[in-house]
């Protein structure tokens, strides 16, 4: 039961939250970026620096999570790709992609990036908060838990 993490755009706070929650339960977590990021040592906690390129971090993520896994992404492609090869997957802010939600959410994805490159979308997400962060912690304890008694 792993965990994957698409770090290159993971919050500093999720990405400490996610820390001590694989120290604290004992669970291989594999960071995942194409730049250079700050994680505290632990057995459990490992990163894997890929090159610069379109997807290179997603790749790698597919390339060795396996079904049952936990990914973290807010990539909803690599999201829907994930999810087809059996893994669970939530966002940073604790909203999970399930078989149920993903094409609505691909659809709407498409569409906004559509917007944008009209020029009819300017802004972006809410800002990253609080009620954010205790979501995130509240769907990765739930997981943890389901899996852990899979496990023992």
């Amino acid at each position: 039961m792993p965990i994957w993490v698409d770090a290159d755009a993971c919050p500093v706070p999720i990405r400490e939250i996610i820390c001590r929650a694989a120290t604290r339960w004992k669970v291989q977590t594999t960071f995942i970026a194409n730049h250079v990021i700050t994680l505290p040592p632990s057995p459990f906690i490992s990163r894997r620096q890929v090159p610069q390129g379109f997807d290179v971090a997603d790749n790698e993520i597919m390339d060795q999570m396996t079904k049952g896994d936990l990914v973290i992404t807010q990539d909803i492609p690599l999201a829907a790709e994930a999810i087809e090869k059996g893994a669970t997957v939530f966002n940073p802010r604790g909203q999970a992609f399930t078989k149920e939600n993903i094409r609505q959410r691909l659809a709407m994805r498409n569409f906004m990036e559509e917007m944008r490159n009209a020029g009819q979308v300017t802004g972006g997400p809410a800002p990253f908060g609080q009620a954010d962060r205790k979501e995130f912690a509240n769907q990765l304890d739930r997981w943890l838990q389901r899996n852990a008694r899979k496990t023992n």
